[in-house]
């Protein structure tokens, strides 16, 4: 009997990490690798990483020189080990990977992951690096195998990637390539496996979903409600949600989906960065200030129990304190259910890297500032459903034994005593508790039975 093969994967950064890492672990089930979750044990060590932030990267060589002891560890035994570094860091940098880290055997773009098996067995072959960063011309998609089966009740599906839009401080149209859309026969096929095995929510994915233009059946670009439209035809499953967009591709119809669509979750990810217009001209944005507001006014119309998240950039080159300002009006104007906060962070090879940027202690004042109005504002979100009844789906087990977490509508996090049986189930529970992060509540009699 053959022993099998063992893979070590890390994913870092974004839900479309996690989605080509399953895809990656995935292709190379057919040549005898299982996960493990020992780096000890790893015939091969995986890395899917993020380039968005210069904190991301260098945690990325801080784990390759932990690897690397692992490897020479495992040499000494005789066993060999293939290191791969995949993802955005791996396109943005290529051989300055290896030329940092000569432990490295593979390193492979997000483009080309479709051939990582063939790339594995070729530096274990010829014991050289291999640096494998094109853009090829290829669907990758119709290249990789079909979906494996569903191991819990939601999962991300990529439907869109890259980004066209060129925002200065984002390294996205560099790393992913231009925009792609996947035709929709495409996305429902694989929609409909993952209902087929379990799956009662699907997150759609892109770097800029919301201007997803895949080919539909009737041979003309569908918008992305259209794709909603007809993913919410599959039996079985529940809920659909989408990320991440940006404000000008929020189209008319995809408001009208919110309104309209009952398996569309009232929850919006739709980042605006920075509350002063010169600023935003400076970040190549589009939008401005008022542009957005009237945005969030025209979806709040629709669907008015939406919840709202966003991204927000403090310490873009030139702010200054009157445009910090503006980024906390925002903040109050709109009172966000979640919000990711950063300050900025110079990305190589980016426009705003050739600007004149701010001093550091400057950036980390901005920075906790505004993470103290966010935390507020998340928390009377988090509050205000003390009391309600919600319909939660249960997707995992808690840290406690007999506890079950789940997600709201809302996508809050979501803890009750419950039976592991109802993983899987949508079942309506009371809340009884808020905290900064997550609800805690009751399941009701009714449902549960």
């Amino acid at each position: 009997m053959t022993t099998p093969k063992k893979i070590f994967a890390k994913t870092f950064g974004c839900q479309m990490n996690v989605y080509d890492t399953g895809r990656m672990t995935e292709m190379l089930a057919p040549m005898g690798f299982v996960e493990t979750q020992a780096l000890e044990e790893a015939d091969v060590v995986l890395l899917n990483t993020c380039h968005i932030r210069d904190k991301a990267v260098e945690k990325v060589y801080s784990d390759l020189g932990r690897i690397r002891e692992v490897k020479d560890d495992r040499r000494g035994a005789g066993k060999a080990t293939i290191i791969a570094v995949a993802g955005c860091v791996a396109q943005a940098e290529g051989a300055e990977i290896v030329r940092r880290e000569p432990s490295v055997d593979l390193v492979v773009g997000p483009q080309s992951y479709h051939r990582l098996g063939e790339l594995i067995a070729r530096a274990a072959r010829d014991a050289r690096p291999i640096v494998e960063t094109e853009f090829p011309e290829q669907d990758k998609f119709a290249l990789l195998p079909e979906r494996a089966p569903a191991r819990a009740a939601t999962a991300f599906l990529t439907v869109q990637e890259g980004c066209d839009r060129f925002c200065t401080f984002c390294v996205v149209p560099y790393t992913r390539g231009a925009e792609y859309s996947r035709a929709v026969a495409d996305v429902d096929a694989e929609a409909r496996r993952l209902a087929a095995h379990g799956v009662r929510e699907i997150t759609l994915l892109g770097q800029n979903v919301n201007a997803y233009h895949g080919l539909g059946p009737d041979g003309r670009p569908w918008s992305l409600a259209q794709l909603i439209g007809q993913l919410a035809s599959i039996e079985g499953l529940e809920r659909l949600r989408y990320t991440t967009s940006h404000p000008r591709d929020m189209a008319d119809d995809l408001i009208a989906a919110h309104r309209d669509e009952a398996k569309l979750m009232p929850f919006l990810h739709l980042p605006f960065q920075a509350g002063a217009d010169r600023i935003l001209a400076a970040m190549n944005r589009k939008h401005t200030c008022t542009d957005y507001l009237a945005l969030v006014d025209r979806i709040r119309a629709a669907r008015p129990d939406i919840a709202l998240s966003t991204d927000v950039i403090v310490g873009f080159p030139g702010e200054t304190d009157a445009e910090f300002e503006d980024t906390l009006r925002v903040l109050e104007r709109v009172r966000f259910a979640q919000a990711y906060s950063f300050k900025y962070s110079l990305r190589p090879g980016t426009p705003a890297a050739s600007l004149e940027q701010l001093p550091e202690e400057v950036k980390i004042a901005r920075l906790n500032r505004l993470q103290g109005i966010i935390n507020t504002h998340q928390t009377l979100f988090n509050s205000a459903q003390v009391g309600k009844v919600l319909p939660v789906l249960f997707d995992r087990q808690g840290r406690r034994p007999g506890q079950l977490v789940g997600r709201s509508p809302y996508l809050q996090a979501v803890h009750t005593q419950l039976d592991s049986s109802c993983l899987g189930k949508t079942l309506e529970v009371e809340i009884t508790a808020a905290g900064p992060n997550s609800l805690a509540g009751v399941v009701q009699a009714a449902s549960a039975a």
